[in-house]
């Protein structure tokens, strides 16, 4: 039974990891003097810190250190104000009141050289069919060693490399470098018992993958919350309370936000009319589809086709 459990665990996990959305902002430097502290700002979405080098603490405004080494990787939920140490009572601070603008890798030096400990930081957007933000909902800061994986520091090294390129096709090749790193963390965490990850707590229930899969897979089709726990053999009481407890949404919310997505992208690449394209996305009229998109996006469809 345990096995499998397992098996099913990891071919939901394996197919999770084929649709992810992988888009990655530039990334800093961070270089760290022997007994300084450098202070960051709570990031607008989800902040990966890798440690190129050097061993130090990852310290959080409630009193929390971490001790992290080199390879490790951190992801910092949105908000959360914390702070990189190369000891546990740094004596000197460099604080950051907003994300540095610069180079294709920005250089933030706490101290003069040679640095005790290099951090590379930037934020990244993650999601799962373009639907499901993975770190949307993270609530704690999410800590994870890869040091043992010969493959990680060269992976990040490729991430540097062609950020500083700035070339063509530079945010296709980074996002491949990214999920790759990603999917090195998403084993490591799967296989942990404290996860802190509603969602990826929620692949070891195949229902709710089935029931993700036929909404993302068939998006117009006349779903309700019954027939989708029907199709998965819940209530509907049950189906609606798991899948919101995993995924921070209701069914149909997710439903709607899948049609709208798929609406975005046909008014960018077909000509069909406005009220076509809402009534292929499973929308009654016009004037319904036109505010249930505004509320999405902020701008009407014809706007956003114009734009």
């Amino acid at each position: 039974m345990t096995d499998n459990r397992a098996q099913n665990g990891s071919s939901i996990l394996d197919r999770y990891l084929a649709n992810l959305s992988v888009e990655v902002e530039p990334f800093a430097l961070c270089m760290l003097q022997s007994g300084w502290r450098l202070t960051l700002p709570g990031p607008p979405c989800a902040m990966l810190h890798f440690v190129v080098e050097g061993d130090g603490w990852l310290s959080c405004p409630d009193g929390t250190h971490t001790e992290v080494g080199p390879n490790w990787l951190m992801v910092i939920p949105t908000g959360t104000v914390h702070s990189l140490d190369t000891c546990e009572n740094s004596e000197h601070e460099l604080r950051i009141e907003c994300t540095p603008t610069g180079p294709p890798v920005h250089h933030i030096i706490a101290g003069e050289s040679p640095a005790e400990m290099v951090v590379g930081c930037g934020t990244l957007n993650v999601r799962y069919g373009e639907s499901i933000g993975l770190f949307d909902h993270l609530s704690e800061i999410l800590v994870v060693d890869l040091s043992g994986i010969p493959e990680i520091p060269g992976l990040f090294n490729s991430l540097l490399e062609e950020q500083s390129r700035d070339a063509p096709g530079t945010p296709v090749l980074q996002g491949a470098i990214m999920t790759q790193l990603l999917v090195h963390m998403l084993r490591a965490v799967s296989a942990r018992s404290d996860s802190n990850l509603a969602w990826l707590s929620a692949l070891n229930d195949p229902r709710l993958a089935k029931a993700i899969d036929q909404i993302m897979e068939h998006p117009f089709a006349p779903h309700t919350v019954e027939s989708l726990a029907e199709s998965v053999n819940m209530s509907r009481s049950a189906f609606a309370k798991r899948f919101h407890d995993a995924f921070f949404k209701s069914p149909m919310n997710l439903v709607n936000h899948v049609r709208l997505e798929r609406a975005a992208k046909m008014l960018t690449s077909s000509p069909l009319p406005v009220e076509r394209i809402g009534k292929r996305c499973g929308f009654s009229s016009r004037s319904h589809f036109s505010h249930a998109f505004k509320r999405h996006t902020g701008l009407s469809p014809a706007e956003f086709r114009g734009q």
